[in-house]
């Protein structure tokens, strides 16, 4: 075991050596490990940030919600001219399944729809998210409020004028003042301020209440109707924890099928889109970026594995008379060996290392940059280093079983 021990010590010393004593050559030789470790080790940090966020943005909704509405969050079987004739969920569907589809905890309208502006006398914060519900949809989706409270189901069925701010909305209207009790412009109406959301951060689709408002649905619908191309309608429903959700989906899509006159043996003309379905489609694709990821970090590798390979092929050369000498004091084959298997790997371990350290230098300055936590785990560390070592010993073990089959006398005369 000591053996070893000083043969990986003579090992990191002959590899240090070459990356002093050829700077250039090396430098060249490692960059293909470099760029290979990086890009692979880039890209699993960057999918495992998105998926932790998904995850954490997700993880206060009920996945078994249902979004019930006329598109699908996933790719769908359904031709495309078939479902651009599905009609919209409407507010009195709405109502009728909150009177008769059994097993519901709380249900919402909303209406999605555009950007846009919100005006406080000279003040005024461009395209902002504006969330158009019913009161249920704030105990179906996480909203903590800081300041005031939330619109209720009373002003919720009459369409009152009041609105709730998100933080980023409160700072640009109003500052250091209190916003509750203020009356701000939207809709070219005036909505009276009952409430300020918790400052949330920036949600992983962009979708953060920090920058929207919520208001009444039926105070939008009063203005707009419900035949209005910029709406977009969506039924909400959080069933009861002890719901088996194949069974109330089953019992949802009766009900809507029978209240829409929809006949037997044609397809439902809306989709029931629930949250852990989702999970599994971002799931997917974030398993295909991580291969798409391997792919092309692959032929970087590649690159890397022939540098390495090279850089030990001339190592042996300048050292074939150091070898003869070895051999002659008595050195075994695997001595041999392992002296440039072991320098291979060091060689290509501080070439991924480099790769990794770039990693960690992007990933701190895209998480300041970018309010977006970059993840640089354990895990993905360890791969990159075992990843490294991997292409070492493969581009090293030809040049190392060249070195140890060399003759001693045969070697000694060549490199005198």
């Amino acid at each position: 075991m000591v053996l070893y021990f000083r043969l990986l010590k003579e090992s990191l010393s002959f590899a240090l050596s070459a990356l002093r004593n050829n700077k250039l050559r090396t430098l060249l030789s490692l960059l293909g490990v470099t760029i290979g470790i990086f890009s692979i080790i880039a890209v699993l940090a960057a999918v495992d940030s998105m998926d932790k966020k998904i995850k954490e943005d997700l993880s206060d909704m009920d996945m078994n919600t249902v979004y019930l509405m006329r598109f699908s969050f996933g790719p769908s079987e359904v031709e495309k001219w078939k479902r651009e004739q599905f009609p919209d969920v409407t507010y009195e569907e709405f109502e009728f399944l909150k009177k008769s589809l059994n097993g519901i905890d709380k249900i919402s309208f909303n209406l999605f729809t555009r950007n846009e502006n919100i005006k406080y006398e000279s003040k005024t914060v461009n395209s902002i998210r504006v969330k158009p519900s019913t009161s249920d949809f704030f105990e179906i989706e996480p909203i903590k409020i800081d300041k005031g409270r939330l619109f209720n189901e009373s002003e919720s069925n009459s369409g009152s004028p009041v609105i709730v701010i998100g933080s980023e909305v409160a700072i640009g209207l109003f500052g250091e003042t209190d916003p509750l009790g203020k009356k701000v412009r939207l809709y070219g109406q005036k909505l009276t301020v009952i409430g300020v959301l918790k400052k949330q951060g920036q949600g992983m689709f962009g979708d953060s209440s920090d920058i929207a408002v919520f208001f009444p649905v039926n105070f939008l619908r009063r203005m707009y109707g419900d035949n209005n191309d910029m709406l977009t309608p969506a039924i909400l429903i959080k069933p009861q924890k002890s719901v088996d959700i194949d069974e109330f989906k089953a019992e949802l899509a009766q009900k809507l099928r029978t209240h829409r006159g929809v006949k037997p043996g044609e397809i439902n003309n809306f989709f029931m889109n629930v949250l852990s379905g989702f999970t599994d489609f971002i799931d997917n694709i974030v398993g295909q970026m991580n291969m798409i990821g391997w792919v092309i970090s692959a032929f970087s590798l590649l690159v890397g594995g022939f540098g390495i390979a090279n850089i030990m092929f001339v190592s042996v050369k300048e050292r074939t008379n150091l070898i003869g000498i070895q051999k002659a004091l008595g050195a075994k084959n695997r001595f041999i060996l392992f002296q440039f298997l072991f320098e291979a790997v060091i060689l290509s371990v501080i070439g991924g290392l480099i790769g990794m350290f770039l990693v960690w230098l992007c990933a701190v300055g895209l998480s300041a940059a970018l309010d977006f936590e970059f993840v640089l785990s354990f895990q993905n560390m360890l791969l990159g280093t075992g990843l490294a070592a991997f292409i070492g010993l493969i581009s090293g073990i030809i040049p190392a079983i060249s070195a140890s089959k060399l003759d001693p006398v045969e070697a000694i005369r060549t490199g005198m």
